[in-house]
């Protein structure tokens, strides 16, 4: 796969579960992020060009709500090579407001690991 990212993204250490917001469905856990992108762990593949409005469900340790609200399509998809059930999906953040843009940016600063890669 051809690597067309602007930004680094970085592995995602916390655990952290990222839902449909239309239908409250769970799409997956996050697990690498980057400034302007994400990648998560899903049980189910999905389409890529797809348009998402997800929820990511924060910590106290991030803030005092208990969950931002972005939109995001669906870059790449992948299966996992050692768990047949499990799927890699990248997205890319295409509308996010200020507020909750300060807080991912701070998950990005704060969880994500330079050093390892995925």
């Amino acid at each position: 796969m051809e690597e067309r990212r602007h930004t680094e993204r970085r592995p995602f250490g916390y655990y952290m579960q990222i839902f449909d917001d239309r239908t409250q469905n769970m799409v997956g856990h996050l697990s690498n992020i980057s400034p302007d992108g994400f990648k998560i762990d899903s049980s189910s593949p999905i389409s890529i060009g797809q348009e998402f409005r997800l929820r990511l469900s924060l910590t106290s340790e991030i803030s005092a709500r208990p969950y931002i609200v972005f939109s995001a399509r669906t870059k790449w998809c992948q299966p996992d090579s050692m768990q047949p059930f499990s799927h890699y999906i990248g997205f890319e953040i295409i509308k996010i407001g200020h507020d909750d843009n300060e807080i991912y940016q701070r998950i990005v600063s704060k969880y994500g690991s330079p050093n390892r890669s995925w």
